[in-house]
């Protein structure tokens, strides 16, 4: 699962062709023993969050909309995907 950024210990990662289980554009997150599935709009798919690190990854994803959806297109298609700058 290849790595789109990683900021205050948060890990965001996306899967390539990874449209079965969930057909909506998302990144997987992953915090300390936290996991979860986080549409590129911001709906909580699966897993969850704290509440302080699913704010700040709510904000990381409204700031790289475009970058995502640019990313999760290349993704789906099996084609390797640029990083995304992080959170800071």
């Amino acid at each position: 699962m290849p790595e789109l950024s990683r900021f205050y210990n948060i890990v965001i990662k996306m899967l390539f062709k990874d449209t079965v289980q969930h057909n909506k554009p998302h990144v997987h997150v992953f915090y300390n023993e936290y996991e979860a599935s986080i549409g590129i709009d911001g709906e909580l798919l699966a897993g969850s969050l704290p509440v302080k690190e699913m704010r700040l990854v709510l904000a990381w994803l409204a700031i790289h909309e475009e970058e995502l959806y640019a990313a999760w297109n290349k993704a789906v298609s099996g084609i390797p995907f640029e990083k995304i700058a992080p959170l800071r």
